[in-house]
């Protein structure tokens, strides 16, 4: 199983030096920009949501070339302590924080309040669906759980907001810091107690770390529009965090009217991709990943016409822009981008 550890890949270069030459990626056919990558030595590896412009540009890309991979495949699970093997959230909890000073009396495009709408409606939607597919407790290689392992629950719990003012988050956090937001933030919540009830919540939690508007970790707009990871301490065993730009902060290359949703429509475009993807991957990269690494949400990323474009969806708190995600199911088991399962 995999462990709680660095590998050497992520201990000789920089961060950026690191995303400028795709670390740990494949050539990107499917991954739209994004994929399992070392951003800062010493930490995990990091999923990164590419912007639209590299989207487009893989897209093209697959068009010149082959497609070598299909559907997802289960990669084992990560070893948790007491938690056992952990590769998706069988009863996912999605917890919001809002790091920083810079957040008081500072969301113009008002994200707080379209994040917090989205994450309380989006359980049991038909869109969340497609992420009961796949399943942990099953042999790595497995494409179709077909009723065996644990599978991952469309039953999201919205856990609550964090507003962390009390002093100002570092203006361009590096992954360390967003790390560590993240644990005092499983701790903020009563998910850090030094005890196994602790880690098993920590085993079905996110924690989405929002950054204020012009507050944003280095690459954002131009590398990446967000990424998942996940860290660990003695209180709380893994925890499973996002990094969350201010979206809009990025404009276009971000979502910003993508496909005519909107100027916020990057908002849980994004947000929603992270999601998912910890869903189905909850300590990278020990859940479901296709052969290049791409996740459930990074092989449908930015699909602007056809089959999985992306559209709006309501849900019993509003409707929002989101974009399709990857069924292993769909086509008859060929695979595919859904908006619905």
């Amino acid at each position: 199983m995999k462990k709680w550890m660095c590998v050497v890949a992520c201990l000789v270069a920089s961060p950026l030096a690191m995303l400028a030459q795709g670390q740990g990626q494949g050539n990107g056919e499917e991954n739209a920009g994004g994929g399992f990558r070392y951003i800062e030595a010493g930490q995990p590896g990091v999923v990164l949501h590419g912007t639209v412009e590299q989207a487009q540009a893989a897209q093209q890309a697959s068009k010149a070339r082959p497609v070598r991979s299909n559907n997802l495949t289960y990669h084992g699970g990560v070893s948790d302590g007491t938690a056992g093997s952990i590769g998706v959230e069988v009863s996912p909890k999605v917890y919001l924080v809002l790091w920083g000073s810079q957040w008081t009396n500072n969301d113009p495009s008002g994200e707080q309040a379209i994040l917090e709408n989205f994450f309380r409606g989006v359980g049991g939607s038909g869109w969340n669906n497609s992420v009961t597919q796949y399943c942990q407790g099953v042999s790595a290689g497995t494409t179709f759980c077909n009723g065996a392992g644990t599978a991952a629950g469309n039953n999201v719990v919205f856990g609550g907001t964090w507003s962390d003012n009390g002093s100002a988050a570092p203006s361009v956090p590096t992954q360390s810091q967003l790390a560590a937001e993240a644990v005092r933030a499983a701790q903020h919540f009563g998910n850090g107690n030094s005890d196994g009830a602790s880690v098993s919540a920590n085993a079905n939690a996110q924690y989405v770390i929002a950054t204020a508007t012009g507050n944003n970790a280095s690459g954002f707009g131009t590398q990446y529009c967000a990424w998942h990871s996940s860290t660990s301490s003695s209180s709380t065993g893994g925890v499973a965090y996002t990094n969350l730009p201010y979206i809009t902060d990025a404009g276009a290359s971000c979502g910003a009217n993508f496909n005519g949703l909107g100027p916020k429509a990057g908002i849980t475009i994004v947000g929603g991709h992270e999601m998912a993807e910890t869903e189905t991957d909850q300590f990278p990269n020990g859940g479901w990943l296709d052969s290049r690494g791409a996740e459930n949400a990074d092989k449908c990323a930015w699909i602007s016409s056809g089959q999985g474009a992306s559209a709006t969806v309501t849900l019993s708190t509003g409707t929002f822009p989101v974009q399709s995600l990857w069924s292993n199911a769909f086509n008859s088991g060929a695979g595919g981008c859904v908006l619905s399962y």
